[in-house]
């Protein structure tokens, strides 16, 4: 069964105490630390997947405050397994498309922004919707505090150009590109894998990241 199928999950997700419900979600611009109860910065995953990497970053960064955002209710609903077999106060979820981003949050309320093997939507007509493009760079900008940073991780080298090339025309440069991150010592300090870089890794294909700002 695919995972997007599961039925009752987005029942499941209505009821769920770690997921902010989706009638309340345009009111949450400017109201993050309010709803965490703490003003500590905010951090973002979007297309979070089944949750391993942001669980485990809030887990190991509890001064940090996580928002795992998640389209698909099935997916979603294995993130909120692993919240209730280990509870982080810091962590909250939002079942939404990322193209709405900027109407979820105030802007510079955001510090850091984690793309994490996203969606490659290979067909040249479907590049405005790679959460990399410059489309989506420019909703980023809307909610990243000036100095904050996005990261991205892939190992599909095609998306992974594109995104460099978007940089430039959207206003943005890197801080750090790497070709191949677990041959990096340095950028692999702290690194969290999530399920895709394990299983991908594992099979010998290079990992490509970059952290960028404007």
């Amino acid at each position: 069964m695919r995972l997007r199928n599961i039925t009752g999950s987005r029942e499941v997700i209505a009821e769920s105490p770690f997921v902010v419900p989706e009638a309340e979600l345009f009111d949450c611009p400017g109201t993050w630390h309010k709803i965490f109860g703490n003003d500590q910065p905010i951090h973002i995953e979007i297309g979070m997947g089944k949750g391993r990497f942001i669980h485990t970053m809030a887990k190991e960064h509890p001064e940090v405050n996580y928002i795992g955002i998640e389209k698909y209710s099935s997916v979603l609903l294995r993130a909120i397994q692993k919240m209730e077999e280990e509870e982080l106060p810091n962590l909250r979820f939002i079942r939404m498309d990322a193209e709405d981003i900027a109407k979820v949050f105030a802007p510079g309320e955001v510090d850091r922004i984690y793309l994490n093997f996203s969606d490659p939507w290979p067909k040249d007509r479907h590049a405005k919707r790679r959460l990399p493009s410059r489309e989506f760079l420019a909703r980023y900008d809307l909610i990243l505090q000036p100095d904050g940073l996005l990261e991205f991780k892939t190992d599909n080298r095609e998306l992974f150009d594109f995104a460099v090339e978007e940089l430039a025309p959207a206003g943005w440069h890197a801080q750090e590109v790497s070709y191949d991150l677990h041959r990096d010592s340095r950028l692999m300090e702290g690194n969290v894998m999530t399920e895709y870089e394990e299983k991908f890794s594992a099979m010998g294909n290079p990992i490509c990241k970059y952290i960028i700002c404007r």
